[in-house]
């Protein structure tokens, strides 16, 4: 999510000046800016095709807030440690919680989240699919970052519930977002891969409160090679417009392999959208049915109408977890990558198959509201996951696996995507975390990566950023 920049000076010459028409916006480029190493000994191992340090699914693993980036990951020994710097310097100052990395499984990640009304950084860790440990600051820690002291004295102490409220026992893929009143919400998934649900917490500057479950896992999924009756929505993202209202891409994972043609394939299916207009209390599909009511029995499942945005059935890889933005407009914009059916209608190992075939697609819907779909002209050469940001003039960038950068501008209608940075030199070891919010601070797209490694040696551990069009 990034707010609406207004270029004041484009407009004011655009008044002064009747009949003389404004210079065009810019296309999308990048410039290569500065990179600061954030641990030269970071923990590795590849657990499920990622790391626990830069799998992309971790929501503000790497954020910027009131002029300073934060940063969380953990150390070649397991622990866990929060970095800050002021924006665009060199040195991080860090902080080790008392916490420990429990297993070397890459979901278990840092996510990050700032609860405006108070000033207090919330930190989720090491959370898949049983409890979570979690750690807040003390309040103002974030406000006036200048002139607050960066020490452990800081952070309360690790919890396993948030402030004793706990919202399951099977707690996976914690996703922070702030709404524009400056409360902070907080997405999870409630049970296990194939079979769970998605819900909401929310922290109001003195508690945390659960609003719900608002997915099911029921309901009868049908392909042409068989059945399911559980699944999960794997959300892309969960992010507030410029106008207040909560955006979520998806896709469904059944839990029944019957839905495949072949079982070396994976079972996610169709690129879904539903939207929220009361900050997460219902939810609505793109003709603005209701769908569910958070919290209730009315959840949103795989049976209901209208919440499919680009169908693809279970044969082609379709990758899950992979992101969204929203532009200046509050229009919605995803990126989905799969292997298209040019090179076979039967995937039959999804990370060789993505690896050799896979390519990534901009999903949008446009301001007459209609969706458009286009092919990014750039191999995955993975099975792993691209990122999508759009800068103030709502160029589009796609950050594919080991930092390779591409572009399309809004002028084309995002028909002109072309490959803007290749990668080189960084030594990537593939997915990438995003700084969402630094892009509307100071136009710089700023990413955390690790250096590829292998088995479990550490390896660096950077953040690389690159000027985008001012």
């Amino acid at each position: 999510m990034r707010r609406r920049t207004v270029l004041t000076t484009a407009i004011l010459a655009g008044v002064a000046t009747p009949g003389i028409a404004r210079a065009a916006d810019p296309g999308p480029s990048v410039t290569r800016k500065s990179t600061s190493r954030l641990d030269a000994q970071a923990v590795y191992f590849v657990s499920y095709d990622g790391l626990v340090n830069n799998n992309s699914f971790q929501k503000n693993g790497l954020f910027t807030y009131r002029g300073y980036q934060y940063a969380g990951w953990y150390t070649s020994t397991g622990a866990a440690v929060i970095g800050r710097r002021v924006l665009g310097g060199s040195s991080w100052a860090t902080v080790t919680l008392a916490h420990q990395l429990k297993s070397s499984d890459s979901h278990n990640v840092i996510s990050m989240g700032v609860s405006q009304v108070d000033g207090r950084l919330h930190i989720n860790m090491d959370s898949h699919s049983d409890g979570f440990f979690y750690v807040k600051s003390v309040a103002g820690l974030l406000d006036d970052p200048g002139s607050t002291a960066w020490t452990s004295a800081a952070f309360g102490a690790v919890q396993t519930s948030l402030d004793g409220v706990s919202p399951t026992s099977q707690f996976t893929y914690p996703q922070f977002v702030s709404t524009p009143e400056g409360r902070l919400q907080l997405s999870y998934r409630v049970g296990i891969s194939g079979n769970g649900r998605n819900a909401l917490a929310e922290y109001d500057g003195s508690r945390w409160t659960v609003l719900g479950e608002w997915t099911g896992a029921g309901g009868t999924y049908t392909s042409a090679h068989g059945s399911s009756t559980a699944r999960n929505m794997y959300l892309h993202g969960i992010d507030y417009d410029v106008d207040g209202r909560l955006h979520a891409f998806f896709t469904w994972r059944e839990q029944s392999g019957a839905v495949m043609c072949n079982s070396g394939g994976i079972t996610n299916h169709d690129t879904g959208y539903v939207y929220s207009t009361d900050r997460g209390r219902t939810w609505r599909n793109d003709a603005g049915a209701l769908v569910a009511t958070t919290g209730t029995s009315d959840t949103v499942t795989v049976t209901d109408p209208g919440l499919v945005v680009d169908p693809l059935d279970p044969d082609h890889s379709l990758m899950n977890q992979e992101s969204q933005w929203t532009d200046s407009a509050g229009l919605p914009h995803a990126v989905i990558s799969y292997v298209p059916g040019r090179f076979g209608q039967c995937t039959t190992n999804y990370v060789g198959d993505r690896t050799a075939n896979g390519r990534a697609f901009h999903v949008r819907k446009n301001s007459s509201g209609t969706w458009q779909k286009t092919e990014i002209p750039v191999p995955l050469n993975s099975s792993q996951r691209t990122k999508l940001v759009l800068d103030r003039y709502d160029n589009a960038y796609a950050v594919f696996p080991y930092g390779r950068i591409a572009g399309a501008s809004k002028a084309s209608g995002y028909t002109d995507w072309a490959l803007l940075y290749d990668g080189g030199g960084l030594n990537a070891f593939g997915e990438v975390v995003i700084d969402e919010t630094r892009i509307g601070a100071d136009h710089v797209l700023s990413f955390m990566y690790q250096e590829a490694s292998s088995g479990t040696t550490p390896s660096a551990l950077h953040v690389v950023d690159f000027a985008l069009p001012g």
